[in-house]
Formats: structure tokens, sequence, C-alpha cells
């Protein structure tokens, strides 16, 4: 309909055990709109409901940017600090959802992943990125809003106090090439290769024991929020799976592992 508002989407689709999430709104940056979290929440509770999924990689539509933020329009509709309260809530309970998907996850940022876009993809476990491309959280020289502190806590643990500093007092917005340094990065790719080298990214995690992996995971993110914590439920999960016998009998073979994810 003429003068409709673009509310964009993200687009899903499964292939070979890897779910592919775009956000699709490539004329505003892929700018997140309450639809768009709402469909990155239901993507996730479809990943987490199918065992056959073991991966997903999460990308922005139009090669110009991962997400450029939430959609500064929907701010207007904002009358009071509860409303700014509720909406970090809302925002908080996407991006955790996103941290505690039961399967890897993989970020190709193209251009920009900016506000939202950023706290989106440092949620995910390994990030790729083009030359050149920008992360940040620019607000107190544009919208003059905050983070939450679930956002803070995630983004200093992997960007470090001090950086999360620079970039939310001076308003940086540092390149890939600037982080990569810093570990943030899986890898700096061009524009060009960037499917073959996400193709080889994917292949190495499918290869590797589910188990393992989301044990690994959720054990780190426990620990974010208790350094002290003992995990013996994981633990037992791990040693007690079908995998670890599967695996060690394939060690000791001197063959390859053919995991089951049980």
């Amino acid at each position: 309909m003429s003068g409709a508002r673009d509310e964009g989407a993200v687009r899903f689709r499964v292939e070979d055990g890897v779910a592919h999430l775009t956000f699709d709104r490539p004329a505003a940056r892929n700018a997140m709109t309450w639809t768009m979290y709402q469909q990155l929440g239901e993507a996730v509770g479809r990943i987490d409901a199918d065992s056959s999924i073991r991966l997903a990689v999460l990308r922005g539509a139009g090669g110009q940017a991962f997400v450029a933020g939430t959609d500064i329009a929907q701010f207007t509709e904002f009358a009071s600090g509860e409303d700014g309260v509720a909406y970090e809530r809302r925002i908080d309970t996407y991006v955790e959802a996103l941290e505690r998907l039961r399967v890897p996850t993989v970020c190709v940022v193209e251009g920009f992943a900016i506000g939202g876009g950023l706290a989106i993809a440092n949620a995910c476990d390994l990030r790729v990125a083009t030359p050149g491309a920008r992360f940040g959280v620019p607000i107190a020289r544009t919208l003059g809003n905050c983070l939450s502190p679930a956002n803070l806590r995630r983004l200093s643990a992997t960007l470090g106090v001090s950086m999360v500093r620079r970039m939310l007092l001076l308003a940086e917005m540092p390149t890939a090439e600037t982080l990569a340094p810093l570990g943030y990065l899986a890898a700096i790719v061009p524009p060009e290769s960037l499917d073959a080298e996400l193709g080889k990214l994917t292949g190495k995690l499918l290869g590797h024991a589910p188990v393992t992996m989301a044990v690994t995971r959720e054990m780190l993110r426990r620990l974010a929020h208790d350094p002290q914590e003992q995990a013996e439920d994981l633990i037992r999960q791990c040693y007690g799976s079908d995998d670890f016998r599967l695996g060690v009998r394939a060690f000791l073979d001197k063959a390859a592992p053919a995991w089951t994810g049980r």
C-alpha cells in the first residue's frame, strides 16, 4: 500500500542443519522495528524446538549493514522514563533468548552493527566482519538514551570495560581492524570471500561435538553472572552423554567421531 510503513522482516530458513536469520530492511540499514524484534524471538524459539538444527547464522540484508540499531521513529511514542524501562526490558528479553540459544551462533557484520545491532551481534558466539565494518553505540552524541545493565555486562565481558567506556562516553565506533586484536572477531574477510569463509567456519562448527559446545557456551554464560559458578549439572550432562562415550571410543580407534548431539 502506498505510503505504508516498512516494518521489515527477519527472514528464516534452514539448510543442511544451519538456520539462517536475515534482517531484511536494507532501505533503513536493517534498523529493527518492533515487528522484527518479535520475529527474532520467534526464530530463536523455532531453532530451540528443532533438534535437527545444529547452528545459526545471523546476517543483514543488502550488504551495507548488519543492523543499524532500533528504528528511531519508534522512540517518538515514548512519554516517560517508564517507557524506557519497558523498552530495555523488552530488548533484554530478545537478546538474552539469543544468548541462551542451544546451538552456536555466528554473526556476519557488513558495514555497521550499531546500538541494538551491536547488542545482537555481541550476544552471538562468533563474529565475522568485512574490512572497515564499524561497531558502536554512539548514543551520547545522538539519542541521549542509555543501555541496560545486562547489555553493558555483555559488552564488558566481550570487549573489556575500558573499550566499552570509550565506545559509550566518547561515542566512538571502532572498526573491525581495531577490535580484531581483542579477539572480538573470528575473521575479517573481503565481501567477495565472505561466503566461502562462512562456509569454512560453519563446516568446522558442524563437525564438532554439539554437547561439548552447548555445555561450554552455557558455562561461559553463567560465569559472566557468577564467577564462582560450579555448574556440576553441566559437567554431569557432558560426561554422561552418548557423545562422550562415542568420542572416547573413536579416539582410541583413531577414527573420526560421528557426533549425535545426545
